[in-house]
């Protein structure tokens, strides 16, 4: 969505019922209109690259029925993992596509643009329906990336949905082993689960990680790249190349080489979600704080930090970072989604006794 004017006071509700916290005092006083987001260069630059992982599940190793209890619960849960392995398979194959698709339409995109560039370099004349013509072309490619980007959105909400069902899955086995009834044949195949259940939901994070990355990247790449066809458009109606321009100029003004914030830091979060129930519905909140700081700043840049709680064993304690690594993956997409660059948003994780569940917290730089 683009950022847009919004009534503050209509959305104070929505911001304690989704869980988020505003703290109107970090704002700044000085004043201003928000710079509008723009693409860097002339059209035709080299796309942001993608990742190239490939992320095969590791099978699951078959085990004998013992006839007890906790025998048919491992024989369940290992069912459960295969199809979640299945649905792994079938998500690493969608994004190869995806990524293959993707690449096909940016070497189209970028043939089109680079013939106008290089008729409007030698000069042409006004309105040259030839250039015309390919231009539009060049937008209809542009808008199959969209496309391809659209599908990566998909894809990251359907492998999200893999993770929280491995994280569950994983707790599952775990607290088998607490299972009376038991022989020792049930313990071993036990132990296997888990080590493979776990393997599994390290493979799942890390695609859930590189798609979203690549996602973030590839939105940030199509918003330039409309930017620069406006660019091409001007040029073409005069008959000779625009290169440069604002665009690069202002998005240089936002460039920043700083650390990301640290709680260590004492300073308030601009806005606290906590992911205490499914489905936080934080978005409404956190686009009154981001646009009202950016009203009284455009300059302004953000950390998005996710902040874990300190968990009783090593184990707990990693997933409980896993899951607030999701939950600020999300709020990220969420800003990228309101338009704002992603030069312009910093990440972090951190974990602190003070918290009792999972939360992000939005710092404004």
């Amino acid at each position: 969505m683009a950022l847009k004017k919004t009534h503050a006071a209509a959305l104070c509700a929505v911001l304690l019922a989704s869980g988020c916290s505003f703290a109107e005092d970090v704002l700044f006083p000085t004043s201003g209109t928000v710079a509008p987001a723009q693409g860097e260069g002339v059209a035709g630059e080299v796309p942001p690259a993608m990742g190239t992982g490939s992320y095969e599940p590791i099978g699951v190793t078959a085990g004998s029925p013992t006839g007890t209890f906790v025998g048919g619960k491992v024989m369940a849960l290992r069912a459960d993992l295969q199809a979640l392995q299945a649905t792994l398979a079938r998500q690493n194959q969608s994004l190869q596509q995806i990524r293959n698709e993707t690449v096909q339409d940016s070497q189209r995109y970028h043939g089109t643009v680079a013939a106008i560039n290089a008729r409007l370099q030698v000069g042409t004349t006004p309105g040259n329906p030839v250039l015309t013509q390919q231009w539009n072309a060049a937008q209809g490619e542009l808008d199959r990336i969209t496309d391809d980007v659209l599908k990566m959105n998909r894809l990251t909400n359907d492998v999200t949905a893999s993770s929280t069902m491995a994280g569950f899955l994983l707790d599952s086995v775990r607290s088998a082993r607490s299972l009376s009834g038991a022989v020792d044949e049930d313990h071993r195949q036990l132990r296997i689960l888990e080590d493979e259940t776990n393997r599994t939901v390290v493979m799942v994070e890390r695609l859930l990680s590189e798609l979203t990355s690549d996602s973030i990247r590839q939105q940030q790449y199509v918003a330039s790249e409309k930017q620069n066809l406006n660019t091409l458009a001007l040029g073409i109606k005069n008959g000779a190349l625009f290169a440069g321009g604002l665009t690069s100029r202002v998005n240089a003004s936002y460039e920043s080489t700083g650390p990301a914030r640290t709680l260590a830091s004492g300073e308030a979060p601009l806005v606290t979600i906590r992911f205490d129930k499914p489905n936080v519905n934080y978005e409404p909140a956190l686009y009154a704080a981001i646009k009202s700081a950016l009203d009284r700043r455009p300059s302004a840049t953000f950390d998005v930090v996710a902040v874990s709680p300190v968990g009783n064993t090593p184990g707990t304690q990693a997933l409980a970072a896993t899951n607030a690594k999701r939950n600020a993956d999300s709020v990220l997409r969420s800003l990228t989604n309101m338009n704002l660059p992603a030069s312009r948003v910093r990440t972090s994780s951190t974990t602190s006794p003070a918290v009792a569940g999972g939360e992000v917290q939005v710092f404004v730089r």
